[in-house]
């Protein structure tokens, strides 16, 4: 028996007037998850806990049969686990995000949460160089995809709040700055991360360009190494994890499955979505299980753009969806293929809800038994009655167990 989970984060959203008040889920082309969701089984999944924040974090530790309340500790330290960032029990990861922020005298404004979707390469320069002039026995800044880094700190870092800059764009963080700048230490490194990013050549071609500079260092998500079983230990089975971002890769890593990297995987629209599907069909092969993950609805929604968000919608189902869903129909195996996403990211809100999600599963020897006869939305997972109450009861339905 195979196991395959798609994961399109942030699809969910709420009805818009614009589409006639479907959700761009509902709305959206989506020929091979509707054939998944009619003919397998469809509900919904509370993915956030109560008491918990919903980030992709939590949500997608749950996809994968964790209870949140055992094992998360924080964002951080799952991306220091997939750069292979060990860490030691006094030290503190946090996410380092590059940012836009415009500064008006005393306040402060997050103008862009990803500044501009920085290349990778473009990104790995600006923080080698804060590492450089900002970088101590106590700080180390690690280099990891487009906007998307990592800090270590040695020690107790004091009584810090931190906060998602996707949270708050186009919003005034003056507060929340002055939060990091009461800390002598970290004043200091973002004084000087502010400094050198100012005038860098680097910024200089991507102002020349029309595009948001990365002109300052967000700190949030912050955490110590978690301990988690992994899921063969849990489950008896061996897998394997697709993504394009850190976190996903960590979580993946803490989990005991295979990280396969996929060249031209950005985490955004122009994600290689073909070696993604690929990727999968082959591991396959060899793997019990397969967790794909697709970053770029979820993105669209940070951005309040409802054409991004279609787009990403309809290429996941596209690119990702029906090519392993009709290899895997092809091959002659028994499998069990679930679609979800981790949580809802509505372009209202342009950040996360803890909303309970759709999640279809499609079991391949039930083929010709009747399904739920209904489409992959929001809506129609609701009025079938079934909500699962975390994770790992979700998990184990893909298990069939």
């Amino acid at each position: 028996m195979k196991y395959i989970i798609l994961v399109g984060d942030g699809m969910g959203d709420l009805p818009i007037a614009e589409l006639g008040g479907k959700t761009p889920l509902a709305f959206a082309k989506t020929p091979a998850m509707d054939r998944i969701a009619r003919e397998g089984e469809l509900c919904l999944v509370r993915t956030v806990p109560d008491g918990f924040p919903p980030g992709s974090d939590v949500a997608n530790l749950s996809l994968l049969g964790y209870l949140p309340h055992e094992c998360y500790s924080g964002r951080a330290p799952l991306e220091a686990a997939s750069l292979g960032v060990a860490l030691s029990e006094d030290e503190i990861a946090f996410r380092c995000n590059l940012v836009t922020l415009r500064f008006e005298g005393d306040r402060v404004f997050m103008e862009d949460y990803s500044s501009g979707h920085i290349s990778s390469q473009e990104a790995r320069i600006l923080i080698e160089g804060i590492e450089a002039v900002a970088g101590t026995n106590r700080l180390r800044f690690y280099p990891g995809v487009s906007y998307r880094h990592l800090l270590v700190h040695s020690g107790e870092v004091g009584p810090l709040v931190t906060v998602p800059p996707h949270d708050h764009t186009g919003q005034e963080v003056t507060e929340f700055w002055q939060r990091y700048n009461s800390i002598p230490h970290l004043q200091e490194a973002l004084t000087k991360a502010v400094a050198y990013l100012a005038d860098h050549q680097v910024n200089r071609d991507r102002l020349a360009q029309q595009r948001n500079p990365a002109n300052a260092i967000w700190l949030w998500g912050e955490g110590k190494a978690p301990s988690m079983p992994t899921i063969r230990d849990q489950f008896g089975v061996e897998g394997a994890l697709i993504s394009a971002v850190d976190l996903l890769k960590g979580i993946g890593v803490y989990a005991g499955l295979e990280i396969l990297n996929v060249p031209g995987a950005t985490g955004y629209l122009d994600t290689n979505y073909a070696g993604k599907a690929s990727a999968a069909i082959e591991a396959l092969k060899t793997k019990d299980l397969v967790f794909v993950h697709v970053e770029a609805p979820d993105e669209a929604g940070h951005q309040g753009s409802l054409k991004d968000k279609l787009q990403a919608i309809e290429d996941f189902d596209g690119k990702i969806v029906k090519p392993i869903f009709e290899a895997l129909l092809a091959s002659g195996h028994d499998f069990r293929l679930a679609v979800a996403m981790d949580h809802c990211t509505p372009l209202a809100a342009r950040t996360h809800t803890a909303d309970p999600v759709a999640a279809a599963i499609y079991d391949s020897r039930a083929a010709g038994r009747p399904g739920s006869g209904l489409p992959y939305d929001e809506h129609s997972a609701a009025i079938t009655g079934e909500l699962l109450e975390d994770g790992r009861q979700f998990f184990k339905r893909v298990l069939g167990r």
